[in-house]
């Protein structure tokens, strides 16, 4: 996400980070290149102008000329006027109303809006403890309803049918009658969308949004499309009284003009961002951490969350327990641990969140292929070939063994023998964990997240000084 803006406004601010002064030119040359690298990145125009003139008007003022390292104040305005832009923290769904609270979904066709139903329900399930049922009132593409119903199959929400005879009005009502009767929490209504914004498609979710008075209306938009996505939320949001944006797709946008642009031109917050095709691929947006993460300093405090959110306690406490009385790290304990880690996402994504990484878009790449989720797969599939003695002790694994369980599992000898290796590796680094004593590995992600959450702001500190405070 955002590699060749982050490589580009890494490259320039670099040049300045250590300057013990700041001129007038070499702040013109710096801000020029800026200018550059967020036209490229497809920002709205009038956004980039706003943008510049705010830093411009900052970094000539006294609070960099007082600075003790006006290099690093610099980029510390950068940072600040990035947050300003996308709207300076997260806003959460406003969903204090008598029961059911409605939420509108609206957007273009394309868009990823049905997935994104799914994905929202699944998080207020999962997040906030919602009892969640999900409409569509999509009539006219084929198959639209039956997209929404597979995919909330895949997940603990209820659906409610319909059909493509029915008046997109009538299946909100219906669907609402059924939700109250039923006492669900939230109700998620899913709308037609069009290849471009019309007058027909303006006028029928004006007469929904009417009827169901919704608590959330939720414009969803591709952040592929750049500063036209702004241009489009801002023809919806003349339309209907939009209450917040969601991001799609944000894990193929290489550029992020969409996430500057959307802001300033509706006015309205990016509430959360799609980052992957699965359901639970859906992150609550906050301004300061993608930020940073354009400024390459990375997102350490959504990494934390992900981890705690994905790593079983109870998993984690038994494994600890065995190291304390001596046991050796098998198979068993390989097993869970890829399948804890594959619940953390696209690894793309959880590179984007480490200091450094986002500013080496071929080295993410890179990453992200050695690390994949197939290889979780292959991993796990090689496991699930062993014998329960095999898995929990390896040892016994001979050459004999190794072909029947490359041949059970569609791999080769040498991906078994690999396996083997890492699983030695991995025995070692969890003895050495076990010997500083496990508990302040395990506590190290709380206290982490602690010491971000506190009066030390992350976001505005360069990235050696976070670096500095997080090994401190």
């Amino acid at each position: 996400m955002f590699q060749t803006l982050t490589e580009r406004l890494s490259t320039t601010l670099k040049r300045v980070t250590g300057k013990s002064k700041l001129t007038e030119d070499n702040i013109r040359g710096t801000l020029k290149e800026v200018r550059i690298a967020l036209i490229e990145a497809d920002v709205a125009l009038s956004v980039v102008k706003t943008f510049i003139n705010e830093v411009r008007k900052r970094a000539i003022g006294s609070e960099v000329k007082r600075s003790l390292n006006p290099g690093q104040m610099f980029v510390k305005i950068v940072n600040d006027e990035l947050v300003n832009m996308m709207g300076e923290y997260n806003e959460t769904l406003n969903l204090n109303t008598q029961p059911p609270a409605i939420i509108l979904m609206a957007g273009l066709q394309g868009v990823g809006k049905t997935t994104t139903v799914a994905k929202l329900g699944l998080f207020l399930k999962e997040n906030h403890k919602k009892s969640v049922m999900v409409v569509s009132t999509d009539v006219y593409r084929p198959a639209a309803i039956k997209q929404l119903e597979m995919l909330t199959n895949e997940t603990p929400l209820h659906f409610f049918p319909s059909s493509s005879d029915q008046k997109p009005v009538d299946i909100a009502s219906d669907a609402i009658h059924y939700a109250k009767i039923n006492h669900y929490d939230t109700v998620i209504i899913d709308t037609a969308g069009r290849l471009h914004v019309d007058e027909a498609m303006m006028d029928e979710i004006k007469v929904i949004h009417k009827t169901v008075n919704p608590a959330e209306t939720l414009f969803i938009v591709d952040a592929m499309t750049g500063q036209d996505a702004a241009n489009t939320a801002k023809a919806f949001n003349d339309a209907l009284p939009l209450t917040g944006v969601i991001l799609t797709k944000a894990d193929g946008d290489a550029r992020g003009g969409a996430a500057l642009s959307v802001r300033k031109i509706t006015g309205k917050p990016i509430k959360f961002i799609g980052v992957g095709e699965k359901t639970d691929a859906l992150e609550a947006f906050h301004p300061e951490r993608m930020a940073s993460r354009i400024l390459g300093m990375g997102d350490i405090l959504s990494l934390i969350e992900v981890a705690e959110k994905a790593f079983d306690k109870k998993k984690t406490d038994h494994l600890i327990k065995k190291f304390k009385k001596g046991k050796s790290f098998n198979f068993d304990d390989f097993r869970s641990q890829i399948q804890q880690m594959k619940k953390m996402g696209n690894m793309g994504n959880l590179l984007d969140k480490l200091p450094g990484v986002g500013s080496f878009g071929q080295m993410a790449k890179a990453a992200q292929q050695h690390m994949s989720d197939s290889l979780f797969d292959q991993m796990e599939a090689i496991i699930n070939s062993m014998t329960p003695k095999e898995r929990q002790e390896p040892d016994v694994i001979s050459s004999s063994r190794k072909r029947r369980i490359a041949a059970g599992s569609g791999t080769q000898v040498q991906d078994v023998g690999r396996l083997l290796k890492q699983l030695k590796q991995m025995s070692k680094v969890m003895k050495k964990v076990n010997s500083k004593g496990p508990m302040k590995f395990m506590q190290g992600f709380q206290g982490m997240k602690n010491m971000m959450n506190g009066n030390g702001n992350m976001s505005a500190m360069s990235s050696s000084d976070k670096k500095k405070k997080m090994l401190s």
